[in-house]
C-alpha cells in the first residue's frame, strides 16, 4: 500500500493506532490468564512448610514428623531439602559479609 496524500497517511495512522490498542488488549489478556496447576509457595504451602520447620528445629526427626500425619514422607524430604538449601544460602551470605 503506497501512501501518496496526507489524508491517506492520517487514515493509515488511525488504523495502526487501533491495531496497536487491540494488540495491547490481547497482550494484557494473555498476561493475566490462569495457567492452572499448583502454585508454588502459596500461603498453604508456606504454612505447612513453617509448621514442618518448627517441628524439625525443635529436635523431631523426619520419621516423627511424618508419623504425626501432617505431611507425607516425600513432602517432608522436599521441605528438608528446601530448608537446607535456604540455610546454605544464608550461611554463604554471612561468610561474604565478614
Amino acid at each position: 500500500m503506497k501512501i501518496t496524500t496526507l489524508d491517506e497517511a492520517l487514515k493509515r495512522i488511525k488504523e495502526l493506532e487501533k491495531e496497536v490498542a487491540e494488540l495491547k488488549s490481547e497482550n494484557e489478556t494473555l498476561r493475566n490468564r490462569n495457567f492452572g496447576g499448583r502454585k508454588k509457595h502459596d500461603d498453604a504451602w508456606m504454612s505447612a512448610y513453617n509448621d514442618f520447620i518448627l517441628k524439625y528445629e525443635s529436635g523431631k526427626t523426619l520419621v516423627e514428623i511424618v508419623a504425626e500425619g501432617d505431611v507425607s514422607r516425600r513432602t517432608a524430604y522436599r521441605y528438608l531439602a528446601y530448608y537446607r538449601e535456604l540455610k546454605k544460602i544464608a550461611d554463604n551470605s554471612k561468610s561474604v559479609r565478614k
